[in-house]
């Protein structure tokens, strides 16, 4: 009896000490030199277990298995896997033969007809019959999973999957292998990081199949097939179709309703790596993390190695600066902006006079006049009792129409008219119930109207579901998107460019996620949604990607960045610089758009090319003083040497940094950049250096002329700014072109001088 007892005892001791530590157990990212694998082990996935094996047995029971602690092995995305670890079980890995580094899992942020003909693409002319609209490229997407009953992933028409291909069509709830077809090649899903990290959790759709709409739209965007009546409730109704209709799409499913961890990307970007994509679509990051700490970095690495194209977002936390969250300068960073289209509704007033304002209530299109009352500024507390069923008119003068909104939105009103001057409306157009938004002059017929009549008399009705196109100006960059520059490589300007990212109109899981809400909170559903977000302009990058890469399959991630910026547009569609709205609708600084809004027709002979090599960023990562194990974890090889550090990599764009202590100081600070151009056009030519002028700089370009003779001949040049020990204003910026000389290419670079502090020494 007491030998039981004492065993129970030591057996309750063990289920307490194994206890202690699963509830102390943490998911980690763990790093690991390949190179130190002992000969003894077949791979290196055997090696990693073996790894976790070495844990004591003292921490290891049966009820915390080896098999239990590996959620991944990573084969390309990184050398490594992630494991479930007690605090003393990560040191005891941390003692382990190989390890590098590791990183806690962490979270990630998800960042959507008529934008492919604002981009200019038409089936006469330009990149989509040169480029075949994309023909057998391979998009991969890392996202919420697919809706593949979308008309949008038809493959109607299309030719047979590129042999190249190993993926696969994985199945899972509600979703089989024969969803899949010759448009959509490839879906998986990965839920091992999330398990791990929350494993109390059960996913409500364990499978590629999207029961969020994200990924279905984004996919859409990039690659969608071409799908008449496509529409939100009667806006924007039209042919839908994504940049690169004949694109394949292959969606890895990672981030989950539930929540989205790192590793989960990781395994995600791994396979598509050994898949076999051609460009791969982020629309997600992390804030604030060092290039070595970050996981999509480090994997985006390891793709570009493989030659794949990456466009990343640029994130919504603008308009503030340093708020990028994909500053990687190995991946295209794309912000946001809008395009020539509004959404409209019109209210007529008991006189016969109407007036148009903005707004997208998804509701019936139209009501019987009813009676109207003017508030003025509504927001503060109203008599709910005495504004039931009618139209209220507001006036926003105080920059309170959010406050101004959210009170009216409480109250039982048949519909709400907010009057004002703001250029930035987009968040306030999808209503539950009747808006319009208008402008101070269509505000003051409605005002006056109103006034002119003894109270109660007033009456109008309201009518939607109205669209404008060719709109002015557009495009302009959207308040939300990220601003630069890049905390995690401040030394390369970004943005890259911007594409377009407000109420863009793509594919959405129809049956089962509502897009909008009616009356009587009724849930109403559609084929086709609207939405905003870098998260949208992201696969727009992505498909125009495709489209280089299908008509220059010879170019290198880095070549084709580069085309798509040297020719994107500064000017909007009137022909002036884009505007920020976030600025009072002054100029974009190129911290804002990068380089321009993307041009796709224009990009596919761009004239010259900055290319970039990994061993170019592998000495950009020298000169940022990161350590060896820092480069070896974003490497993944411990072969490189930092014989050549630098600040200054040949890319696309410049950025320079004039943030001296002494403000006082009259000495003169110089800045100098070299890079070196790759001719990509035929025959021989000749660029000439434009420089716009940048206040308070010296600004000038060695050699002025770049003259060429064969095809993929390089030449060099130098760009050297001279300015004060610190600038004035925290921004300036302005552009260096090389203009052919037959004047049909431009070549343009943006350049930013800046007060702002950098993290890392700047030369």
């Amino acid at each position: 009896m007491v030998n039981q007892i004492l065993y129970l005892c030591l057996f309750s001791l063990s289920i307490s000490n194994s206890l202690f530590v699963l509830a102390n157990s943490e998911t980690y990212i763990v790093h690991m030199d390949l190179s130190t694998m002992p000969k003894s082990f077949s791979s290196h996935h055997t090696w990693f277990t073996a790894t976790l094996n070495s844990i004591t047995p003292t921490t290891t029971t049966a009820t915390t298995s080896t098999s239990s602690k590996l959620v991944y092995s990573y084969t390309n995305a990184i050398h490594g896997f992630t494991a479930t670890l007690s605090p003393s079980e990560l040191e005891i890995i941390k003692n382990s033969r190989g390890y590098l580094s590791s990183i806690k899992d962490s979270p990630v942020q998800l960042d959507t007809t008529h934008s492919t003909q604002f981009l200019g693409l038409n089936s006469n002319s330009g990149a989509w019959p040169v480029a075949g609209y994309g023909k057998d490229v391979i998009i991969g997407l890392v996202d919420t999973g697919v809706w593949p009953e979308s008309g949008s992933f038809d493959d109607n028409g299309m030719g047979a999957v590129p042999t190249r291909w190993k993926g696969e069509c994985e199945a899972g709830v509600q979703f089989n292998s024969s969803l899949c077809n010759k448009k959509l090649i490839g879906a998986r899903y990965f839920n091992k990081g999330i398990l791990s990290n929350l494993p109390n959790s059960t996913l409500s759709m364990n499978s590629a199949r999207d029961t969020d709409g994200h990924g279905t739209h984004t996919s859409s965007t990039a690659a969608g097939r071409y799908v008449k009546h496509a529409s939100y409730f009667g806006y924007g109704t039209g042919t839908a179709v994504g940049v690169a209709p004949n694109a394949r799409i292959a969606m890895y499913k990672a981030v989950w309703e539930e929540g989205v961890f790192v590793s989960d990307i990781l395994a995600a970007i791994d396979q598509a790596i050994v898949d076999g994509v051609d460009v791969l679509s982020l629309s997600l990051g992390a804030d604030g993390v060092p290039l070595h700490q970050d996981p999509i970095a480090i994997a985006t690495f390891a793709a570009l190695e493989k030659g794949i194209f990456v466009s990343a977002s640029a994130g919504n936390h603008g308009p503030y600066l340093r708020s990028l969250h994909n500053g990687t300068p190995w991946v295209l960073t794309v912000a946001a902006s809008t395009i020539d289209r509004e959404f409209t509704g019109m209210l007529t007033l008991g006189n016969g006079v109407s007036v148009t304002g903005f707004g997208l209530y998804p509701g019936d299109s139209s009501s019987n006049p009813a009676p109207m009352v003017f508030i003025g500024a509504c927001e503060k507390k109203m008599e709910a009792n005495k504004l039931e069923r009618k139209i209220v008119v507001c006036l926003d003068n105080n920059d309170t129409l959010s406050q101004q909104f959210f009170m009216v939105e409480s109250l039982n009103v048949l519909g709400a008219i907010f009057i004002t001057n703001s250029t930035d409306l987009e968040r306030y157009m999808q209503t539950s119930y009747p808006v319009l938004l208008l402008d101070l002059h269509s505000g003051k017929i409605v005002t006056d109207y109103i006034q002119k009549l003894n109270k109660g008399e007033a009456k109008a009705s309201m009518r939607f579901h109205g669209t404008r196109l060719g709109t002015k100006p557009a495009p302009r960059v959207s308040s939300y998107s990220s601003r630069g520059p890049s905390y995690t490589c401040p030394v390369v300007l970004k943005p890259d460019l911007t594409a377009p990212g407000s109420l863009i109109l793509a594919a959405w899981p129809d049956s089962i996620l509502a897009v909008a809400i009616g009356k009587e909170h009724e849930q109403l559903f559609s084929k086709f949604n609207l939405l905003s977000g870098t998260s949208m302009s992201c696969p727009h990058a992505s498909g125009v990607g495709a489209l280089l890469k299908a008509t220059h399959p010879e170019w290198s991630p880095s070549a084709i960045r580069s085309a798509m910026m040297t020719t994107s547009d500064i000017l909007d569609n009137t022909f002036k610089p884009i505007q920020d709205i976030a600025d009072d609708v002054n100029p974009a600084t190129p911290l804002a758009m990068g380089s321009g809004h993307v041009s796709p027709n224009k990009a596919l002979n761009p004239g010259l090319v900055y290319d970039v090599k990994p061993e170019d960023y592998v000495n950009l990562l020298c000169g940022l003083n990161f350590t060896k194990v820092q480069i070896q974890t974003i490497t993944r090889s411990s072969t490189f040497n930092c014989s050549n550090p630098t600040l200054d990599i040949n890319y696309p764009s410049f950025i320079a940094y004039f943030n001296g202590n002494d403000t006082k100081s009259t000495a003169k600070v110089v800045r100098v950049f070299k890079r070196t151009v790759t001719y990509v056009g035929d025959g021989s030519s000749t660029f000439t250096a434009k420089l716009t002028a940048i206040s308070g700089l010296n600004v000038s370009v060695s050699p002025e002329k770049l003259s060429f003779r064969l095809k993929n001949e390089k030449q060099s040049y130098k760009l050297r700014i001279e300015g004060p020990n610190r600038l004035n204003d925290e921004v300036v910026y302005g552009f260096l072109s090389w203009i052919e000389s037959k004047g049909k290419i431009v070549v343009r670079s943006p350049i930013v001088a800046t007060s702002l502090t950098s993290k890392v020494d700047t030369f």
